[in-house]
């Protein structure tokens, strides 16, 4: 239990309160309750007869009954994440734009647009459309929800707030599945458009909220509004502007950015080619990003309805019910133990374990052959501990480790990229799974590999495993300005939970590097000139800088009194 309580216990040094910031975070979380939704109602929907009956275009099943062509069933759940891939990309200039709440607000409203769309559509072309535009404002808030979250949340809980993300998602699947359950036997077109209809509810609830939400400081100091991003970090940290402490974090955030730009530009070319390793950052994101898709878990939240009636599972509405109460509850373990546990220990424990339980989901099913029961059996209950594994490790941390090893200038731009690369994947997953597995009985031109489509999820599990092992730097308990000082003096991903920090950025800026840690490698840069104007400089006879000051602020004598306080969020 002590390893629980460490996740979300308040360092005692840190000034101020968390709690603004916490309940923020959180609210803007349930963003994720919109794709959770969405894909879990599409899940139910795609095998309700009154659906099959009504969108039918002539194709009918080994049984006669009336269904979709795979072609059909492959468009109508796969164009959600082209839209998305094409959401993500477009969230990094509007954010930098806009700000990251206003677009928020903005990729909600197209989500409306398009759920209206879906509710209101009577043939398979309208519904397309109806998910592409749902898709586009999905994949916007995939970018900008964690980039909010991890822009204004406090170092100390960082990971869980971004974890919440996640757990949203999950929630947003159990609710749908809920609602399938209720609807399904329905014989009217009631049947899938109340679960299509209900979506609309939150999706209103949260654009309404982020209108008196603050914009993330980090945000407004990118974009020079220093006043403005004092008042904002005054309200996420409940310190009056004047206070020691939020002056402090304020300045390093400033000083971080200038350090930054100094280095490089904020442009698309610095996202793969700057500094500090800023091509091994958008490497690592996109490389986690894939490899979640490819751990086959839309695999089971798209078509585990279809896929358990394909097997001959009795009620497969109820077991992916079961499946999303496992995917909610297995979430909560990831929250806690994200911080004491750390990133890159959960990631590779959890690709472990999906890997053990999807190779001997498919080792059996190809070896036995003949029992049907037991091997749905052996399927269910496979299924439900990978799920675990998934739910309290790859699902919600690849979103936090994402949100995180981006510098500020590029931020927006590196999320979007990567989370793109996630929806690119979701989308041939969601689009070749009807071919690949066969989820319609009797369908042409499906490869029909059933359950031994899981050697190929366990085999991506276990690359998984490598990849975080020499690519993913350990981000815990460090600030956002902290993890660009652990690139520059870290270099290889085994070696970053021992990393320490010591790097002040408002030296690193003002002088090339800080007295308090090492002197960079390269050559004395001409960063911005330091804010106070009263500071001298003078060079001593080892050529290293030193500073004269006639007289001391007001600030750093109240700065030098507070003794141990951390006054780095």
């Amino acid at each position: 239990m002590a390893i629980f309580a460490m996740g979300w216990h308040k360092p005692d040094n840190v000034a101020g309160s968390s709690a603004p910031a916490i309940m923020v975070g959180s609210f803007v979380a349930t963003g994720g309750l919109l794709f959770g939704y969405d894909t879990g109602s599409i899940n139910g929907i795609l095998a309700m007869t009154t659906f099959k009956n009504d969108f039918t275009t002539g194709f009918r099943d080994a049984e006669g009954n009336p269904g979709m062509y795979p072609s059909q069933v492959s468009l109508i759940v796969a164009m959600l994440s082209a839209g998305t891939a094409v959401g993500a990309l477009l969230a990094a200039p509007v954010g930098d734009k806009w700000g990251r709440r206003r677009s928020l607000i903005g990729a909600i409203l197209v989500f409306c647009v398009g759920a209206i769309f879906q509710v209101c559509a009577t043939n398979v072309a309208t519904l397309v459309v109806g998910r592409t535009l749902a898709g586009v404002g999905v994949g916007m808030v995939s970018v900008l929800v964690p980039l909010y979250q991890s822009e204004m949340a406090p170092k100390w809980i960082r990971g869980t707030l971004v974890c919440a993300y996640q757990l949203s998602i999950t929630l947003g699947l159990f609710g749908a599945s809920l609602v399938n359950i209720f609807t399904y036997k329905m014989s009217t077109a009631a049947a899938y458009r109340i679960p299509m209809g209900l979506q609309l509810t939150w999706a209103s609830v949260l654009a309404l909220g982020l209108l008196v939400l603050p914009e993330t400081p980090r945000y407004l100091i990118k974009r020079g509004l220093k006043d403005a991003a004092a008042l904002s970090l005054s309200r996420l940290r409940r310190l009056d502007i004047t206070h020691p402490a939020l002056i402090e974090e304020l300045a390093e955030i400033e000083a971080n950015h200038d350090y930054e730009m100094a280095m490089g530009a904020d442009s698309y070319h610095s996202v793969f080619f700057g500094e500090p390793h800023l091509g091994r950052r958008i490497v690592t994101g996109c490389g986690l990003q894939m490899l979640q898709q490819l751990t086959g878990v839309n695999f089971i939240m798209y078509y585990s309805t279809t896929f358990f009636n394909g097997a001959n599972v009795n009620d497969p509405f109820s077991i992916s019910l079961i499946m999303q109460v496992i995917n909610v509850v297995s979430t909560l373990p990831g929250l806690f133990v994200v911080e004491s546990l750390g990133r890159r220990r959960l990631l590779m424990s959890g690709a472990v374990g999906m890997a053990i339980c999807q190779l001997f989901i498919a080792s059996y099913a190809t070896a036995n052959g003949g029992n049907l029961m037991v091997q749905n059996q052996i399927l269910i209950g496979f299924v439900a501990i990978y799920v675990f594994f998934f739910a309290a490790s790859w699902g919600p941390v690849v979103w936090v480790v994402t949100s995180e090893i981006y510098p500020l200038k590029v931020r927006a731009k590196s999320m979007s990229i990567s989370t793109s690369a996630n929806w690119i994947l979701n989308f041939g997953i969601a689009y070749g799974t009807p071919y690949l597995v066969g989820t319609t009985k009797g369908s042409p031109g499906s490869v029909d590999l059933g359950s031994r489509v899981f050697f190929v999820w366990g085999a991506f599990c276990l690359v998984a495993v490598a990849f975080v092992y020499f690519m993913v730097y350990e981000t815990s308990k460090i600030s956002l300005e902290q993890i660009d000082e652990m690139y520059e003096r870290v270099d290889y991903a085994w070696n970053s939970r021992s990393f320490e920090p010591s790097w002040s950025f408002q030296q690193m800026r003002d002088f090339g590097f800080s007295d308090s840690g090492v002197p960079p490698a390269v050559p004395h840069l001409e960063l911005q000139s330091s804010r106070t104007s009263s500071a001298g400089t003078s060079h001593t006879d080892t050529g290293v800088s030193s500073t004269t000051t006639s007289t001391s602020s007001q600030d750093d004598k109240i700065v030098a009194s507070l003794g141990h306080v951390d006054l780095s969020y």
